[in-house]
């Protein structure tokens, strides 16, 4: 079967099934969650199995180190992904939630209320637990969805996919709702996005490369970041210690996922004494400085950190609404006025005051997992969770009204 033909009859198969999604309750949604955590464990040696392979040939292919780290689903992460599952279960169901009524003097009353997408497609790369993350957040708002990971992860894919398809049918939610693309063809990608009238909407999880593609190549709406660019500001009114600690974590913490910390931006009174202790930091953790940028929009996703030296908060605000990716920023200061300065005037999805960057993140706001960060500005903004993977419409009653 060509790919065309391929996708075509799977985004069939997810509308079907979107349907029958759509109108689980509450009750049976959850008991589906709650049994793919089940079956996730009762299937854990297999799915090591399945991962090991994956990371051993990635090192073989000479995957860079940080690449290799997003594949791993070591024993905390495994744990981790379960747990975000039976999070996702217990939290409250958007589906069907009012969000305001109005009583007009036409005598009709409107109703807004949140309802599924229908159909989604999300396509990511490296991090396996992606793929039970964003089946679990789907089911929970009665969407239907397609996965199409990369081929790093491939194995891992398979044995995740096999496990939760056999939990929905354990418990009799169609299978469809949840597919695996194999095909590991790019141009499985591109079908997917043109899916006009069968696939809602896709979300990228991945390299900046990728979203590019999938944006360029799109005939449905795209939810995206395409990097992300944090900063940390210190400001001279800041404590140099906790202004360390909340760089140490923000950059080493994990080198490899978006919310991690990409510049240093220092007021240039602070920047003598602080700089030295940051060199200091730096040779200890093996962090590699460029503190004379040429490219100050870079992403390392690693080791590496670009430094500045700003006059103060306006000039920092002004830097990284410049340079940024409007994903996570942090001023790290005592004085609450240029705190509030730099929260409000920050144009970013999240803008943190003396706290790290990586609490970006679905589980630590609260969402249980999430489907992905966006940078975007329309409908979803920041980590995407429930509400996120919702939309809504308007629901009009009457009694034999009509309009003058």
């Amino acid at each position: 079967m060509d790919i065309s033909t391929m996708i075509h009859e799977m985004a069939l198969r997810a509308r079907a099934a979107s349907s029958s999604v759509a109108a689980l309750s509450t009750e049976k949604k959850d008991k589906a969650l709650l049994s793919i955590a089940d079956r996730l464990e009762k299937d854990a040696d297999l799915i090591r199995e399945a991962n090991k392979r994956d990371v051993a040939s990635a090192k073989a292919a000479g995957l860079q180190p940080h690449l290799v780290d997003r594949l791993i689903l070591s024993e905390d992460r495994f744990v981790s992904m379960v747990a975000g599952v039976r999070f996702v279960a217990s939290l409250p169901d958007p589906v069907g939630e009012t969000i305001w009524t109005r009583e007009r003097p036409s005598q009709i009353s409107i109703k807004k209320k949140r309802v599924p997408f229908g159909v989604i497609a999300v396509v990511f790369e490296s991090r396996p637990n992606v793929f039970v993350d964003t089946a679990s957040l789907c089911l929970k708002t009665g969407n239907a969805i397609i996965l199409r990971g990369g081929k790093e992860a491939i194995e891992s894919n398979k044995a995740l996919a096999a496990s939760v398809r056999a939990a929905l049918d354990q418990v009799g939610v169609a299978l469809d709702a949840v597919q695996l693309v194999e095909s590991l063809d790019h141009a499985a990608v591109t079908e997917l996005v043109r899916s006009v009238g069968l696939i809602d909407v896709a979300i990228p999880r991945g390299g900046e490369r990728l979203i590019k593609a999938m944006c360029e190549a799109a005939l449905i709406p795209v939810l995206k970041h395409y990097k992300g660019v944090c900063h940390i500001y210190v400001d001279d009114k800041a404590d140099m210690a906790m202004a360390l600690s909340i760089l140490d974590n923000a950059k080493t913490q994990r080198p490899s996922v978006c919310n991690a910390a990409e510049c240093l931006l220092v007021q240039k009174d602070l920047a003598p004494m602080f700089l030295p202790m940051v060199r200091a930091w730096a040779a200890d953790k093996g962090v590699k400085l460029h503190e004379e940028s040429q490219n100050w929009e870079a992403e390392f996703l690693d080791l590496e950190l670009n430094v500045g030296v700003v006059n103060g908060v306006d000039e920092a605000i002004s830097h990284i609404n410049l340079y940024g990716s409007h994903h996570s920023d942090c001023i790290i200061t005592n004085d609450d006025e240029r705190a509030s300065k730099f929260l409000r005037d920050v144009d970013s999805a999240a803008v943190y005051h003396n706290v790290s960057t990586r609490f970006t993140d679905g589980a630590e706001f609260g969402m249980g997992a999430e489907i992905g960060i966006s940078t975007d500005k329309l409908h979803a903004r920041g980590p995407m969770g429930l509400e996120e993977l919702t939309t809504y419409k308007y629901t009009i009653t009457g009694d034999g009204v009509i309009r003058g």
